[in-house]
């Protein structure tokens, strides 16, 4: 059966059900990268394509603001802007120190300064820091250490004693000082309960998780998480409860969860982690993460789903299944939708497009932008122990190259990485082009450069349609290019298999002693 856009809209907004249907093609911006706003009053989901989980969002008068979790790439938090809940733009990022890995942050704003909440993974342990601007674009405070340990996911709240607090997973809280820089007193346990989903459910794990707070009326709300972020596709989901004040008793909605996904023939798989805004006409919209179907190596990307309140004040989500377009959040005003991310290397892009992953102390040392590119100078001995520089790709299918030359007894090249042991790419000597698949070097596909040539200047590609991957290089300045013999399966480099909760970045790299020259990276997004 065929459902139109119209018929799509039109049930949509009686919230009915719609049989199954293919998902229609997004609209494309930017170098071909998709986007979620139609252009006719409707938008289809991701709103901000590839790996962005863990969405904390803000409003603040006619703008909305939204972060994600970060992980081990720094610069991180980077600051989305939007004035209409679809589309979405880069600004800058609050973190610059490495304090660990990021996770899921909680971004407010409190008698006229903003917070950002962050909770990171350490070598001893979870632990939770705040930093904080005058204004949203910056400049951001160092991160302050709030000690509390063994947690992660705070959500901010004032509660009706005018009292701040950080609610944490698990059921946790902590109150904290007026200033919000520190905390006054200490860890609660049973601050609240989560709700329990029917034992014989397939998910990963109870993991009640990513509680976040808003009052409407008078009632709060908790917005939580249990099931487990990945796993069996059928694993996460959004769970409310309500109270009228911030210390309980917290009762549970009984339509929770209000958001699931039920079957792996979705569109979206282990949806979660949401957090509600009011939109620019009044009406209520959830933002949350999900896997796109058979596209895990994406990430977890951001979906927007509107909700309904019930007579007796609880919320109802919208959306189904997210299968088709949505009607846009009314009232706001398109802007930006996304950023190139093609780069000529003119400029310091750190933070909004490129970051390094795993960086230590004095990473950014080994960069510097030159008129003639960006020169990185090599760390470590491959591709998996070199800090490569990363950027986030929203596509099902992309094309990449850049212009690479090579200096010193290093090699450097272009790759696609999710972390140490999984990723692919080609690099290049001076002598040699040598291959990683499978998390690793082959040396027995290293292959010598033709000597009148050499390596020292050479044009890399990769083609990525939805998880094959095909490299290409050239000697002559691009007018030829070679194939490369092995073409590449990567749909295994995601979290059910590495664990690390991220995506497959495309990857700039410089290892060993010497140095690297970058110049005219390309980016296209390719139609399916």
């Amino acid at each position: 059966m065929t459902v139109s856009r119209r018929q799509a809209l039109q049930a949509a907004l009686a919230g009915a059900s719609l049989p199954a249907m293919t998902a229609p093609r997004l609209a494309t911006g930017i170098e071909g990268q998709r986007k979620a706003d139609l252009g006719d009053g409707s938008y289809v989901n991701p709103i901000v394509p590839g790996d962005h989980a863990d969405p904390t969002i803000l409003q603040d008068g006619a703008d909305y603001w939204m972060t994600f979790s970060s992980f081990q790439s720094y610069p991180g938090a980077v600051l989305w802007h939007s004035q209409d809940l679809v589309n979405w733009a880069p600004v800058t990022a609050a973190l610059t120190q490495n304090i660990g890995t990021v996770w899921a942050m909680d971004l407010v704003k409190h008698q006229g300064r903003y917070y950002l909440y962050v909770p990171v993974l350490q070598d001893a342990g979870t632990a939770i820091h705040v930093i904080h601007a005058d204004d949203i674009r910056g400049p951001w405070s160092a991160p302050i250490d709030l000690h509390i340990h063994g947690c992660i996911d705070p959500g901010h709240v004032v509660g009706e004693d005018g009292r701040r607090y950080l609610f944490v997973n698990g059921g946790r809280r902590v109150r904290l000082s007026d200033d919000g820089l520190a905390t006054d007193g200490p860890l609660e346990a049973d601050a609240w309960t989560p709700w329990q989903y029917p034992q014989d459910w397939v998910v990963e794990m109870f993991a009640p998780e990513g509680p976040k707070l808003f009052r409407r009326g008078d009632w709060f709300y908790l917005v939580s998480a249990v099931g487990g972020t990945a796993g069996p596709p059928t694993s996460h989901m959004v769970t409310v409860a309500r109270s009228r004040s911030v210390h309980g008793p917290w009762e549970h909605c009984p339509h929770n969860p209000i958001v699931h996904t039920r079957s792996a023939d979705e569109p979206w798989w282990s949806r979660g982690h949401a957090s509600f805004v009011e939109g620019p006409a009044g009406d209520w919209w959830m933002v949350y993460h999900g896997y796109e179907n058979g596209m895990r190596t994406l990430g977890r990307q951001t979906l927007l789903e509107p909700v309904e309140w019930t007579q007796d004040g609880w919320p109802r989500a919208k959306g189904g299944t997210l299968t088709g377009p949505l009607p846009k959040p009314r009232g706001g005003r398109p802007g930006p939708a996304g950023a190139a991310l093609s780069d000529d290397f003119s400029h310091n892009r750190m933070g909004v497009q490129w970051s390094l992953h795993a960086p230590g102390p004095d990473e950014l040392a080994r960069l510097r932008w030159e008129a003639s590119g960006l020169v990185i100078r090599g760390k470590g001995k491959s591709l998996a122990d070199c800090s490569p520089l990363t950027c986030i790709a929203g596509d099902r299918s992309y094309e990449c190259s850049v212009e690479l030359e090579i200096s010193g007894d290093g090699h450097g090249g272009l790759a696609l990485f999710y972390d140490e042991r999984g990723h692919v790419g080609i690099g290049f000597s001076t002598t040699q082009m040598l291959t990683y698949g499978y998390g690793q070097e082959h040396t027995w596909m290293r292959e010598p450069l033709p000597s009148q040539v050499g390596a020292r200047k050479v044009h890399a590609r990769l083609t990525n349609r939805e998880n094959v991957v095909t490299w290409q290089h050239s000697h002559d300045g691009g007018r030829t290019w070679v194939r490369h013999p092995w073409q590449m399966e990567v749909s295994g480099l995601h979290h059910n298999v590495f664990g690390g909760f991220v995506s497959l970045r495309i990857a700039l790299f410089s290892a060993g002693a010497g140095e690297v020259r970058a110049r005219n990276f390309i980016y296209k997004g390719l139609s399916a």
